[in-house]
């Protein structure tokens, strides 16, 4: 598991229901090529960021592939459509096998 790994998002704590809402995540991730080597002259394993995945009630919302040409930090700005009350849960996934998760509750107001 990669160190000082963060997610973050954010999503409205009210929306009508039907109502498109924008929602913006961020998982502070140092993105690790592979390619470098350490003091001892180790290649330091690579760890990116592969797979972001939203789903809300457990239906799926977004899934993006993300490529190794990424930049650190990634960030993902999306709308999404909110029928009801519910969770949105953020999962991120990391080449070294480490899963990253966080959710929000969203309330129909």
């Amino acid at each position: 598991m990669a160190s000082g790994v963060k997610p973050r998002v954010k999503v409205p704590k009210k929306a009508a229901a039907g109502e498109a809402i924008t929602i913006k995540t961020l998982i502070s991730h140092k993105m690790e090529s592979g390619q470098r080597k350490d003091s001892d002259g180790n290649t330091i394993p690579r760890s990116i960021i592969n797979r972001f995945v939203c789903d809300f009630n457990g239906q799926n919302v977004i899934d993006v592939t993300v490529e190794p040409a990424v930049s650190t930090n990634p960030y993902f700005e999306f709308e999404a459509m909110v029928p009801e009350a519910g969770e949105f849960t953020f999962t991120w996934y990391d080449d070294d096998g480490s899963v990253y998760e966080t959710s929000k509750k969203i309330a129909i107001g």
